[in-house]
């Protein structure tokens, strides 16, 4: 059966794809937790090349653990409170003479936590380890005095303990209390400047790891600081009318904690900066914004399984490129081949939704890309990656139902264009909907009709994106429009072509609308699972998905409203 997209009426289409989609199923798992394979946690580690990881503070030595008692003396921490960079005495008296120790600080690692199964992952929330970093030595003098002096350095912000050890017993202690600061680059331009934002300070703990970005009081989204130590760093555009605007910063698990002087944790103090919109030049072109390149620390794969593999194969695979969006013609290669005679090639995907799950929520699906003889153990073949899920996918090679070879290949997201009866791109993307209701509105994916950047208020956008993948990272897309949270779209349910709609509203002139990745938690839902359902501004740099290689962008519209 091949997949259809059409549907006589809307009930049934979700129905309708999933039962037509299935080509071949080699393996039928549940999700929701009920899954064949037991929930396993991986710690994700950051991958090496991500900007804006700081080295651990002071000289990055983590300290040999040592006791406290409850006799400790006090150290003289002045300033007891500041910023990055502040500068900070810490002195001691009454100390044993002319000794030497070693002076301490608290910090702590944080990272994402994931369970990568065959057919999809799982996002299972953050984790934190605290411990201490050496400062440095100091001596006493003939009095039992000593003086360090210091910055306030990069590095989680809250409570630092600080202690004096002498032959791992903490024989003094103090403390630094570290805060935030909000920082914003450039301060004006027109609509759609990136404004780079920096939060520093943020914490290692549910309730200070978050921020939430405001423009002019509306939610933007989420910035996190996990790998990155506490300072984040994210981007978004100018939007609104020529004048003063104001980008704010709050402590946030998702949403904004208002109160945050009346609670346990005060010092995650928020901060405000201003923005001036100097003049509108008219709606930029579309874009997309990528995470650097970098290289993932967890092998795993999704559906790249073992099952119904060769135990005896030793054929290596490999495709060129081995990545990019749907549509590429990649050359697979393949050496080491003992079969013989024609083998057929596949590609392992899957096909369901996490809306109606209850039980099998999605399948296995293994779509033909072609055939393929064996000449001399190899087989070298070009093949065109198809319009369907993005995301981790396996190009396998069979003689009959056994996986002789098989590749990982990454499908990328890209922009619909818009092409004109010569196949001259006319719009990117961006389309007023066709709510006609008819079998033909429906198979342009959910109503997109005339693509155009000029609309009345009140006109219907919609805004049109393949290559969408299925698992809780990159299954969905949080949508802003002028820097306000207004909702979400998914691309499972519709193999990967994610077509929104959205209403074009404010006065008329250019207005700004950016997508961002999005940690899906409704489905499976975990628990202490946080920060999900909303856009994630710092994506490119302290997003889980980065450690398993994936790389979701950002993306960037405006449109004109004309009267």
């Amino acid at each position: 059966m091949k997949t259809r997209f059409l549907a006589r009426n809307r009930k049934s289409i979700g129905m309708r794809i999933l039962a037509a989609s299935i080509v071949s199923v080699g393996m039928i798992t549940p999700a929701m937790g009920a899954d064949t394979n037991p929930v396993t946690p991986i710690n994700l580690v950051a991958p090496s090349g991500l900007p804006g990881i700081p080295a651990l503070p002071f000289t990055g030595v983590k300290s040999a653990p040592f006791a406290t008692t409850q006799t400790m003396l006090t150290l003289g921490v002045t300033p007891d409170q500041g910023v990055l960079g502040q500068d900070i005495t810490i002195s001691g008296k009454g100390l044993p003479v002319n000794t030497t120790m070693m002076l301490t600080w608290s910090t702590a690692d944080g990272t994402w936590v994931a369970d990568i199964q065959p057919n999809s992952v799982n996002y299972l929330g953050t984790k934190y380890t605290k411990y201490n970093v050496d400062m440095g030595s100091v001596t006493t003098d003939a009095t039992g005095l000593f003086t360090f002096k210091t910055k306030a350095p990069s590095d989680f912000g809250g409570v630092k303990d600080i202690y004096a050890v002498k032959d791992g017993v903490a024989i003094a202690h103090g403390g630094f209390q570290l805060t935030r600061t909000v920082s914003i680059s450039p301060k004006s331009g027109p609509i759609g400047t990136p404004i780079t934002v920096t939060y520093t300070g943020m914490g290692a703990s549910l309730y200070t790891a978050g921020g939430a970005v405001h423009w002019d009081s509306s939610y933007a989204g989420e910035v996190q600081a996990l790998w990155t130590r506490g300072e984040g760093k994210v981007v978004i555009r100018a939007a609104g009318p020529v004048g003063n605007h104001f980008v704010e910063v709050k402590d946030a698990i998702t949403f904004a904690y208002l109160n945050i002087l009346q609670s346990p944790v005060p010092y995650a103090n928020g901060g405000i900066a201003t923005f001036r919109v100097t003049k509108d030049n008219g709606p930029p072109p579309a874009s997309m914004t990528w995470p650097a390149q970098v290289e993932p620390t967890v092998t795993q794969r999704t559906t790249l399984s073992s099952i119904g593999l060769d135990p005896n194969t030793k054929a290596v695979a490999t495709a060129t490129p081995a990545s990019g969006p749907i549509n590429t013609k990649t050359t697979l290669n393949v050496t080491g081949l003992t079969t013989t005679g024609v083998h057929q090639i596949v590609w392992a995907t899957v096909v369901g939704n996490r809306v109606n799950c209850t039980g099998t929520c999605w399948v296995y699906n293994s779509l033909p890309l072609g055939s393929a003889t064996v000449t001399s153990g190899t087989i070298k073949a070009d093949v065109t990656i198809p319009d369907h899920l993005g995301g981790w996918h396996v190009i396998q090679v069979k003689q009959g139902d056994v996986i002789e070879a098989q590749v990982s290949f990454y499908v990328k997201q890209s922009i619909v264009p818009f092409l004109d009866k010569s196949g001259k791109v006319i719009g990117m993307g961006l389309a007023k909907a066709d709510n006609s209701g008819t079998e033909a509105a429906f198979a342009r994916g959910g109503a997109a009709s005339t693509p155009s950047i000029k609309y009345k208020a009140g006109e219907e956008i919609t805004i049109s994106i393949k290559g969408v993948g299925w698992t809780q990272f990159d299954n969905t897309l949080g949508v802003t429009y002028d820097n306000s949270y207004v909702g979400y779209g998914c691309g499972f349910n519709s193999n990967g072509y994610m077509v929104i709609h959205i209403r074009a509203t404010g006065a008329p002139g250019t207005h700004i609308i950016d997508l961002h990745p999005l940690i899906y938690t409704q489905q499976p839902s975990f628990a202490n699972a946080p920060y999900g359902m909303v856009p994630v501004l710092s994506f490119d740099r302290d997003f889980a998905a980065l450690a398993l290689g994936y790389q979701i962008p950002a993306y960037h519209f405006a449109i004109t409203i004309v009267k």
